[in-house]
């Protein structure tokens, strides 16, 4: 099949390249992130592959529909940049993956709990200065912690895991209790419980309707004093402005973003000798208590071989009529929520 691959980086390159020599997919790729003004560049292409920045709202997707594109290939596991309603109007056929490596995002995320209790980032920047003060760089054990996971899906699943391994206690809310997380010991509670409860909260819930700012100022307010607050899942699930206002008032004692709600502007590209123009993101960079990537928590050799092998596969059965099991709907969507 001949696929358009959007938002291509290096990296993408060699990974789907090495992926579809078992496919023989026809690949063209695309610097440019594929929205309303670039969908002209996929119109003779039956089928597109697209990342979690591209916008498949309903204004590309009408001109998506106006050239050959059928099919379009999330290499992702969120889809919420999909306006499936409009896709399902159009006659597209959309997948994902839905599961590549839980591992890398969950140690991605217990990374982000230790670097901001032992204030590693900061330490690293002295040490490299000169400077071996232990002044302002104290810490705390995470045994016997409690941790408050959002949900409990295969990330939510392998970070309950391995917090439970480092002796924390471990509190959940999902709307699908895991029984065999239960087993282990984790304790299923309603979400104001464990906001009430967790020193530490992180998120690992889908963005849906449902989810949109979970976690506002009304949320914030039934945290301990202090709490640690940690999101590798969707940047809009918590609301960034009451965050930062509970930052100031140091309500929330450190925050762990791998996503945030506007990060389309900005990541995966190079701004270093730019002006951050977004005064939400560029306020949050002020604050020592904040560490901030680029929507980098998937990215291990291993999470991207499984993300390319089964973004191709998809095509391959779809090319074939054959039944793919990774299809999205909007029915899928709205049950997520």
């Amino acid at each position: 099949m001949q696929v358009a691959v959007f938002s291509t980086r290096s990296y993408d390159r060699t990974f789907l390249e090495a992926a579809n020599a078992q496919f023989g997919h026809a690949l063209s790729y695309f610097a440019a992130r594929l929205d309303a003004t670039t969908a002209e560049l996929a119109r003779p292409f039956p089928a597109v592959c697209v990342f979690v920045h591209d916008d498949l709202g309903a204004a590309t997707l009408e001109r998506l529909a106006a050239g050959q594109t059928r099919f379009i290939a999330l290499r992702c596991a969120g889809f919420n940049q999909v306006d499936l309603r409009a896709a399902a109007r159009l006659g597209f056929t959309v997948c994902n993956v839905p599961a590549y490596s839980p591992h890398a995002i969950a140690e991605h995320t217990v990374g982000l709990m230790l670097t901001l209790n032992r204030k590693l980032h900061r330490a690293y920047l002295r040490v490299r200065d000169g400077n071996f003060s232990l002044e302002n760089l104290l810490g705390f054990d995470m045994h016997g912690k409690t941790v408050g996971i959002v949900g409990t899906g295969k990330i939510g699943a392998v970070v309950a895991r391995i917090l439970l391994g480092f002796g924390c206690r471990v509190l959940a809310y999902d709307p699908y209790p895991d029984d065999a997380l239960r087993a282990l010991g984790v304790t299923y509670t309603a979400l104001e419980a464990l906001l009430s409860q967790a020193d530490i909260v992180t998120l690992h819930c889908p963005l849906t309707p449902q989810t949109h700012h979970l976690i506002d100022a009304q949320a914030i307010a039934r945290m301990k004093d202090g709490v640690m607050l940690i999101n590798t899942s969707r940047g809009a699930v918590i609301d960034t402005v009451a965050v930062i206002e509970a930052l100031k008032r140091q309500k929330i004692g450190a925050l762990g973003l791998d996503v945030y709600e506007e990060e389309e502007r900005y990541f995966y590209e190079d701004l270093s000798a730019q002006i951050i123009e977004d005064d939400v993101l560029a306020r949050l960079l002020t604050f020592p208590n904040v560490v901030i990537t680029a929507h980098q928590a998937f990215f291990t050799r291993e999470a991207m071989h499984a993300i390319a092998h089964t973004t191709l596969r998809n095509l391959w059965q779809l090319e074939r009529g054959e039944p793919c099991p990774h299809l999205v709907t909007a029915e899928r969507y709205l049950a997520a929520g």
